[in-house]
């Protein structure tokens, strides 16, 4: 079809529906390959065209002096290529080398409604530089400037949908999706791409087939038997309304429901997948579609299309016959009996009568595509007459003249075009030629008569204004089956909080087991990937949802144990301030003088201080609290460990005085008693004094032993100095024991070696068991086993020393005489 006019515009359309083809073998020469069928939808992208073109050419304001013309071919899907080459040459349809002039003969192209026609055309006539505008090729491969420098494309470019439809998928939370796509560009790049965008929030592609661009029954029906078997429920399909025609086709015939389709913009709002037939398998398909639009008068204009008795092969006149199932003339070959089958047409039916999709404009999605896209070319060569004289865009500052231009002229002022049409709708281009992305959410649904309707459920625009994003009415969605909860679909059931994700081997992540999240970890959100390790002050809860703070634990003076410990210290001071006062009371009696009273009294109140020295371990550490607890029982036990070596070492020069010629007490008297006492409590003021200078205790926070709780601890700080603190108070008591054994059999009738013998072995049994204890206690049983070992070495030392004078001062006072102290039995 064609109409010549000033300039003339160029028009590829896939009019013919389907290609027959030819079957291949050896035996004889293969058919030549023919297209049959009738694309009303095609045809009528193809009157939109023509209906454009006659709108521009009573505009006014674009072109006013220039009138379009047309030149359009069907592409059938295989002739897209010679149909470009016959522009280029500007030759018949039928060319040859005598009649190719060398001359394009439109400076502009229409089409072609694929992706992979779209590139071999567009590759081919690129060093041409003609500019093409595709009202329906998607692919994101389109969008390589190098391979395609003068593509352009009214619909918008598949990074957008492929982005929109992740976004759908992210927001009703599909992980496990399945996948069809088409056996070229548009397909493979389309499910690439939306796997990219679906695998930066975790999902998966459970399966994915390329459908066969020849029908193949056997293949189709294996795919089909995998969306059977597979547990995803949610399947998308980058594919051309035909291809998903086989394939929904065999669905119908194994009778498989329950899957939600994703849907392309190829076959959202296909025509021939628009039936009743196919309701129950896809009522609630979901899909993006391009913008739709309400083209005033195009209704009337395709209406008013009429057949030509002149040419029978015409676009309308085929439109006719396929659409009245008539022929207009019958063939010359034709049997009688076959002619009475056929109806002849009368050019006088009326498209009024029928509903078709070729007069449906309610859903002008493609057409309003083409409708922009001729626009776009008569605002670029209407910018191109405006050109004024020495301030044109080329060479030496040259215009272009509407009259007699070249292609690549006016490709210069198509790629600057931008304005808004009547539509409200913005159209221009980027620099790869790509339209202004805005897409419609269409969702198929049952309507009240049963029939199938296209239902807006949402938007998607990706333009600089307002960013991209993606708004639904989820109220509005009916899903498949025509429920109204969208359904689920995933490998794996979501981990709820206080679990997290754990990969299963050879799977894909989408495919995982729950896993619980370890002590002091958690996690408070579904689907976790990795668990949260608290704080060291708090810890999990028992559901692993939220971080709690921990357990405070230190023995305290509100525990039990640190009532007991302190009460018992209490008692021990007590029990010592009153046996120091019976010392204090009777001081001048034999009992009392006869060991040592000085010595004695210091005795005791060493041992009050070691009762009282318990109670720093009790209550919550500190750093003065941790120094004062170490240092006060080492430098306090030192002071009692060395009055009572000091006793013995009186008991042992006493008996030595009894001696006839024995002088010895004069070398060991009150004032070396005291020195032997300061010295040897210097020495562990001096190890104690370093130890604080050098690395002192110090508070700490317990996690190991019970990790829910903190328990609040003095560490040692030097366990070097710690241990040499233990081992001098030990080296004291063993140079005590030894002497106090070594008089225990002395002939007196009261030898207080024997009562320091046992309190040393007492304190030696306490001690011994202290260590090892001690080491192995966990938390504050570690304190408890001090003060117990602090105590009980006390009470051994008052009650194996004092207990026995006491005895003979209170109850058996007759015995507290010198005659009897002398006494040898």
């Amino acid at each position: 079809m064609a109409q010549y006019s000033d300039v003339t515009i160029g028009g590829l359309f896939p009019v013919s529906l389907y290609v027959n083809i030819p079957e291949l073998h050896f035996r004889a020469k293969p058919d030549e390959l023919r297209c049959t069928g009738f694309d009303f939808r095609a045809f009528r992208w193809l009157q939109t065209m023509i209906f454009t073109i006659g709108e521009i050419n009573k505009e006014a304001r674009i072109l006013p002096n220039i009138t379009l013309g047309y030149r359009v071919y069907d592409t059938c899907d295989i002739y897209s290529l010679r149909a470009a080459m016959t522009f280029l040459s500007g030759a018949g349809e039928h060319m040859s080398n005598s009649t190719c002039k060398g001359a394009v003969s439109v400076p502009a192209i229409i089409g072609e409604a694929g992706s992979l026609q779209s590139s071999i055309i567009a590759s081919t006539t690129g060093p041409f530089q003609v500019p093409i505008i595709s009202y329906f090729a998607t692919c994101t491969c389109l969008s390589d400037r190098h391979r395609y420098p003068a593509f352009f494309r009214t619909a918008p470019s598949d990074y957008f949908q492929t982005k929109a439809l992740a976004q759908l998928v992210k927001h009703f939370g599909w992980t496990w999706i399945g996948a069809f796509v088409n056996d070229d560009d548009y397909g493979r790049f389309g499910i690439q791409q939306f796997q990219e965008q679906v695998t930066e929030f975790g999902a998966c592609i459970a399966f994915s087939y390329i459908l066969p661009k020849i029908y193949n029954a056997a293949k189709i029906s294996q795919m089909v038997n995998v969306i059977k078997r597979s547990s995803a429920k949610v399947i998308v399909v980058f594919t051309p309304e035909r291809e998903m025609l086989q394939l929904i086709e065999e669905v119908a015939r194994q009778n498989v429901t329950g899957i939600q389709w994703l849907a392309s913009e190829a076959w959202i709002t296909g025509a021939v997948l628009f039936t009743g037939r196919f309701l129950p398998y896809l009522e609630g398909a979901i899909g993006f579609s391009f913008r739709r639009a309400e083209i005033p008068g195009l209704r009337e204009f395709l209406l008013r299309v009429k057949p030509s008795t002149h040419d029978s092969d015409n676009f309308v006149n085929v439109f006719w016959e396929e659409l009245f199932a008539c022929k207009f003339k019958l063939p010359k070959n034709i049997t009688e009996r076959a002619t009475l089958g056929v109806r002849l047409c009368t050019g006088s039916e009326s498209l009024e009568d029928i509903s078709t999709i070729y007069s449906d404009t309610s859903q002008l999605r493609v057409s309003y595509n083409v409708y922009k896209g001729v626009y776009a070319i008569a605002h670029a060569l209407h910018r191109l007459s405006l050109c004024e004289s020495d301030k044109g865009p080329f060479i030496n500052r040259s215009c272009a003249s509407i009259h007699n231009f070249e292609p690549w002229q006016l490709l210069h002022y198509l790629k600057e075009v931008r304005f808004t049409d009547q539509f409200g709708g913005e159209v221009g281009f980027d620099e790869n030629g790509d339209a202004i992305a805005s897409y419609d959410l269409i969702n198929w649904q049952r309507g009240a008569s049963g029939n199938v309707e296209y239902v807006q459920v949402g938007r998607f625009d990706a333009s600089a204004s307002t960013g991209l994003g993606l708004s639904l009415e989820e109220h509005s969605i009916v899903w498949t089956g025509g429920k109204t909860q969208p359904p689920w679909s995933a490998c794996s059931e979501s981990c709820p909080r206080g679990m997290r994700k754990a990969s299963r081997d050879g799977e894909p992540l989408c495919c995982f087991d729950c896993v619980p999240c370890a002590d002091g970890e958690i996690s408070n959100e579904t689907d976790s990937v990795e668990c949260t390790k608290c704080s060291s002050d708090d810890w999990s809860n028992a559901d692993r949802t939220m971080c709690i703070p921990r357990e405070i634990e230190y023995l305290s003076f509100e525990d039990g144990t640190g009532i007991t410990f302190a009460i018992i210290a209490l008692l021990g001071a007590c029990l010592t301030v009153a046996v120091l006062a019976v010392f204090f009371r009777h001081r001048d009696t034999p009992v009392v003088k006869a060991n040592n009273s000085e010595l004695s009294f210091l005795l005791l109140n060493s041992l009050v201080m070691c009762f009282l020295c318990s109670l720093a371990f009790i209550g919550r550490p500190t750093a003065w609290s941790c120094m004062l607890r170490h240092t006060a029982f080492g430098i306090i036990f030192v002071l009692c460990i060395s009055c009572i070596l000091a006793k013995t070492v009186v008991v042992l020069m006493a008996f030595r005085a009894t001696l006839p010629n024995s002088n010895v007490m004069k070398w060991f008297g009150a004032t070396q008693q005291r020195a032997v006492i300061f010295l040897c409590t210097c020495v562990q003021v001096g190890i104690c004094v370093t130890w604080l200078v050098r690395a002192p205790p110090f508070p700490i926070k317990n996690t190991a032993y019970q990790s829910a709780k903190t328990i609040l601890e003095c560490h040692v700080g030097s366990v070097v100095a710690f241990y040499t603190v233990l081992a001098y108070v030990s080296f004291l008591s063993c140079i005590c024991f030894v002497l106090a054994f070594l008089a225990r059999k002395l002939p007196d009738n009261f030898n207080e070696a024997k009562f320091i013998t046992f309190s040393m072995l007492i304190f030696f049994a306490v001690w011994i068991a202290f260590i090892p204890a001690y080491v192995s206690s966990p938390g504050i049983y570690t304190v408890a086993v001090e003060i117990f070992a602090i105590l009980s070495s006390s009470f051994g030392l008052l009650l194996c020393i004092f207990a026995p004078k006491c005895f003979i001062i209170l109850l058996r006072p007759e015995q507290n005489t010198k005659k009897m102290l002398m006494s040898k039995h």
